[in-house]
């Protein structure tokens, strides 16, 4: 007989760590012994006031789903219940008699400071409870710079990660996760309604494979085909040359840990092949994601304010028809246009297209990097607060490292330099499709009769251009007080 049962419980809190390869809180209830009561608690209300989106609920549901039928092939079930975290977690410990709790961290300022609360409020009754670092590779309170003050430059954080010790291997799933013998209430993940009531997902089913089983083979397929060439081609749109391991790492189906130690290991294997380069870009951008956690825990008021106090009064204009026109992709500007229908289809965008599009929305239109920043919670599957401020704010010029003010990006030399045959711009604004790739990134240029032949007409098929670019640039330039 199993001496598991004779031990008292242990709870494993659940959040966004949907994984059980390299999963430290899950190894430490394992590790108390006796059975562990795996939870999913759904209660949106505490992450105020960035409650997952739409795309994130729809990857939240089958993220759970694959977690689910991972665990009962380990013998064990995820209870899920919905309701305040801390109510839910206090009648699990009545109903079984757990001694402890588990979790692993989270570094959003709401989350944060409930956990902070849950995790006193259970100890202060005798529970067990420990926490985890299982989503970053470095705490954001164990990095600092000379001073002792947080850094708010990237390549001086990046400089430091580098002298600490690297993450450890990370330990694989285990063989079997003991449950109780009590029938255990749970409520159906359908019945959480995070699935859309109209269909507006078929493109994220052909997209995506939520949870752990896609997220490894996210990872293989890039480290085998990918890795070489990610330097060249990860600017590139009209390729498939980036990771696309965003939203599995958001959502903790993988750790950056496995990640860096499967690409290190790649291109430790193949030196001769100039992946050694490849290996040390893809790596920085992990340590982009590390910063952006670095700069949101210690400037948890960024998600919605500027981190540069002096943009506080920003002169941003109200244009709801400009920002309709944006979120649907239809500026005129056919790289922008691309890159908002391929979020709207498929809930991800381009990296490079991102930072395009969101230049167009603040510099172009001067409208609020806050705007951007909440279509994009609502319609990215890799939604992160941490990621999603730092790339708003580095694009508005109020952020930390970020691009000074009048680096504005111009969509159409953009267009031409990284989507230089049109590839990407025709796969998601197929009316430009038989555009000639001169032509293809300013069809408003073009002569009458090329238009004709490839059976655009400017204001009817397509638009025109919303603004003129360089009209718009001297605007948002003169908006800060720079003049040309």
């Amino acid at each position: 007989m199993s001496t598991h049962h004779k031990q008292a419980a242990s709870i494993l809190w659940f959040r966004r760590d949907f994984r059980l390869a390299d999963n430290p809180a899950l190894r430490a209830a394992l590790q108390q012994g006796g059975p562990v009561i795996p939870v999913f608690i759904w209660a949106p209300d505490e992450e105020e006031p960035w409650p997952p989106g739409a795309a994130s609920r729809w990857w939240l549901h089958h993220s759970l789903v694959a977690l689910a039928e991972a665990l009962d092939k380990k013998g064990s079930r995820l209870i899920v219940r919905s309701g305040s975290s801390e109510r839910v977690l206090r009648l699990l410990i009545r109903e079984t008699g757990a001694t402890a709790v588990f979790w692993n961290r989270l570094y959003e300022p709401a989350v944060l400071h409930r956990d902070r609360r849950i995790k006193s409020t259970l100890r202060d009754t005798g529970i067990r409870v420990e926490t985890f670092n299982s989503a970053l590779l470095f705490e954001p309170w164990t990095i600092a710079n000379k001073s002792g003050r947080p850094f708010q430059v990237f390549t001086p954080f990046w400089r430091y990660c580098g002298s600490r010790k690297e993450p450890s291997e990370p330990v694989p799933a285990p063989r079997e996760i003991p449950f109780p013998k009590a029938r255990l209430r749970t409520v159906s993940l359908d019945s959480l309604g995070l699935l859309p009531k109209i269909g507006w997902d078929d493109g994220l089913y052909k997209a995506w494979t939520p949870g752990e089983r896609g997220a490894k083979q996210r990872l293989r397929t890039f480290v085998k085909k990918g890795l070489a060439d990610y330097e060249p081609a990860r600017d590139q749109p009209g390729l498939s040359g980036t990771s696309r391991l965003s939203p599995h790492l958001h959502f903790g189906e993988i750790g950056p840990a496995q990640i860096w130690h499967a690409v290190q290991a790649a291109a430790a294997e193949g030196r001769q092949k100039g992946r050694i380069r490849s290996a040390e870009t893809f790596l920085r951008e992990l340590g982009w994601r590390e910063f952006a956690y670095h700069l949101l825990f210690h400037f948890p008021h960024t998600s919605d304010r500027p981190l540069r106090e002096e943009f506080n009064d920003f002169p941003w204009r109200s244009d709801p028809a400009g920002i309709k026109a944006w979120q649907e992709g239809r500026t005129g500007y056919p790289i922008v246009d691309a890159g908002l229908r391929e979020l709207w289809r498929t809930g991800w965008m381009h990296n490079r297209v991102r930072m395009i599009a969101a230049s167009f929305l603040v510099k172009d239109l001067l409208i609020s990097w806050t705007a951007g920043a909440r279509w994009f919670w609502d319609t990215l599957v890799d939604a992160d607060l941490a990621d999603n401020t730092l790339g708003w704010q580095w694009t508005a010029g109020c952020g930390a490292d970020a691009a000074p003010y009048f680096r504005i990006f111009n969509p159409v030399l953009q267009g031409g330099k990284f989507d230089p045959e049109g590839t990407y711009v025709r796969r998601w604004v197929p009316e430009l499709e038989r555009m000639p790739d001169r032509w293809i990134h300013k069809p408003w240029e073009a002569p009458e009769d090329v238009l004709r032949k490839a059976g655009v007409e400017l204001g009817t098929t397509y638009p025109h251009p919303m603004v003129d670019h360089a009209k718009a640039r001297k605007r948002a330039l003169e908006a800060v007080g720079m003049e040309g």
